[in-house]
Parts: C-alpha cells; sequence; structure tokens
C-alpha cells in the first residue's frame, strides 16, 4: 500500500483546528496566533478546521463561538471552515483502505485491561481476533505498515504501540481523522501546542501509509498557570473575552518571546489590531520560539472563568 508520492503543493497551507469542546483560552489563543503568524510571514494561506468528530464532549455553540473569536482578533481564514463532522466518508474510505491492506485489526480489550498494561498495547487482539458479533475498535498494525517502509524510515517508528483509528464507540479516532483531513487539505505546516507533541510519530506514519508526505510540525511552549498545570477546558481556564483582543493579543506576544521591552509594549498597546498583527508577522520566526513552558501574567483579565458545562 505505501508508495511515495510527491507533496501536491510547495505552497505553504497551515491550519488551525481546535475542537469545539469549550471556548478558546489563552493557551489555545496563543496556538492560533502562533500559526496565523507563520502562515502569514511566509505568504501562506491559513486554514481553520472545527474538530467536531466527538459529540459527547462537544458544547452547543462552540464552533461559532471559536470563529467569531479568532475574527475579533483579527484572524480571517483564507478558505471556508472545514467541520470534521461533514468528513465521516473520507474517513470510512481510509479506514477501508487500512483493513483492506490488512493494515488494521479489530480490537475489543476493555479499558480495566487497557489500564493493567504497564508497558502500552501488547497486541493482544492482533494474536487472539475477538468474535465479529462483539464491539471493537480498530487498531493499526505498526508492524505491518513498518514491513512496507524502507528500513531507515521503519526505526522511525519501531516502538509505537498498535494504536486506535477507530473507536469502539463508532467514533473515528482523532489519529486518523487528523491525517485524513491534513492529506485532503494539503497541509504542508502544522504549528501546535507541545502537548500534542507525542502523538506526532503516529500521524507521521499514518501520511507514509497513506502515500503522503507528513507536513512539518513545530510546538509551541504551553501557557500554565502559578502552579504549573497547563491551561484547559479541564481545568476551567478562562476563555478569551472577545471585546479586547488588543489586550489578549500583546498577552500572546509577550508570552511567544515577540515582546522585549514595555516601551513596544506600550506603544503597540495603542495602536490598532491590524497595526499589531503587522508588526507581530514582521518580528515573527518560528525558531526563536521559547523552549519552556510560559506563565499566564497573573494580573490578566481578559477572560471569564469558564462554566462547568466548558468541562
Amino acid at each position: 500500500m505505501y508508495h511515495d508520492l510527491p507533496n501536491p503543493t510547495t505552497v505553504y497551507r497551515g491550519r488551525f483546528a481546535p475542537s469545539p469542546s469549550g471556548l478558546l483560552h489563552l493557551g489555545s489563543l496563543l496556538c492560533a496566533l502562533a500559526s496565523f503568524l507563520d502562515a502569514r510571514a511566509n505568504k501562506g494561506a491559513w486554514l481553520v478546521r472545527i474538530e467536531d468528530i466527538d459529540p459527547p464532549r462537544e458544547q452547543p455553540g462552540a464552533a461559532s463561538a471559536i470563529l467569531s473569536t479568532l475574527a475579533a482578533h483579527g484572524m480571517h481564514w483564507d478558505e471556508p471552515p472545514l467541520f470534521q463532522s461533514q468528513c465521516h466518508a473520507r474517513y470510512r474510505s481510509r479506514l477501508e483502505e487500512l483493513s483492506a491492506a490488512k493494515l488494521s485489526y479489530r480490537c475489543a480489550c476493555t479499558r480495566a485491561r487497557l489500564k493493567s498494561l504497564s508497558t502500552g498495547y501488547d497486541g493482544h487482539c492482533r494474536r487472539s481476533p475477538p468474535a465479529a458479533e462483539i464491539p471493537a475498535a480498530t487498531r493499526l498494525d505498526v508492524h505491518r505498515c513498518c514491513n512496507q517502509l524502507t528500513a531507515e524510515e521503519a526505526i522511525t517508528f519501531a516502538e509505537l504501540e498498535d494504536f486506535v483509528v477507530h473507536r469502539k464507540d463508532g467514533l473515528f479516532a482523532y489519529q486518523l481523522a487528523v491525517v485524513a483531513d491534513d492529506i485532503e487539505q494539503r497541509i504542508t505546516q502544522v504549528i501546535r501546542g507541545r502537548d500534542l507533541a507525542p502523538m506526532t510519530s503516529a500521524q507521521q506514519l499514518l501520511f507514509k501509509v497513506f502515500g503522503a508526505e507528513p507536513p512539518r510540525y513545530v510546538h509551541t511552549p504551553l501557557v500554565v498557570d502559578n502552579l504549573g498545570n497547563k491551561l484547559s477546558k479541564q481545568n476551567r481556564a478562562k476563555a478569551v473575552a472577545d471585546t479586547q483582543p488588543v489586550e489578549n493579543l500583546l498577552v500572546c506576544c509577550r508570552l511567544l518571546g515577540l515582546i522585549d521591552g514595555e516601551a513596544t509594549e506600550t506603544n503597540l498597546a495603542i495602536s490598532g489590531l491590524d497595526d499589531i498583527l503587522a508588526w507581530a508577522i514582521s518580528q515573527w520566526q518560528v525558531n526563536r520560539l521559547p523552549k519552556e513552558d510560559r506563565m499566564a501574567p497573573p494580573d490578566y483579565q481578559g477572560g471569564f472563568p469558564a462554566p462547568a458545562e466548558n468541562l
């Protein structure tokens, strides 16, 4: 199944792909801004994808609110937003490809069994397939996939465990959907939070299996609270307020290492939104991103407490 295909475009195409499980907080706005600045600095296209393939976790109205927040902060996408909930046929086709090539298998392992494993998934259902009538997830057979790669490429993925590409509850897994969409949208560059870095190898393997060139990945520092916890919807991070985009953008620029002095920030604070973004684009250098996580300013008042239904 694996075969080399040229990258369908050499034109820069980036994307920001939030989940509508809640509103944008400071950490997610920082990722959006980094992705936007990199695309604009490279004179490329910037796309927005709403990853709404997990309905039980989604907050009603969050998708439209996310788009409104991006627009309020001057970040305008170049193509209509893609909604993953409308792409099931694409994901099903990719699953069928994997099955036809015998690169996937059904897995009925319970959560309790998976939790009891200390060294990652052990391939139990690859060796002992569940009966056809038993509900099961679908896992990628990493060993078989690696057999289709060159020896040099296979080494990169040898430590991966067989991972889920279709969930037991019938929902498509993130790993499959994100790769299928990146291929479809011809994404060449992905700027995202460092918490997603561990998923990169699995996604790169799927790109190889589907005969596509993986995008280049860059991971931004996380925004953390004073206890070192990552800002997230799960820990009730404040959602950014659309009414003060200048303040929000300046905080993000500071956390991204673009602002290096009070004078610069004071001058920018009296500038318009478009001027701030133009300045940030001119200053952007992806290789100068901070390596360490960044603490949210203790005096930052750019948001409001997330309601319980955001969790």
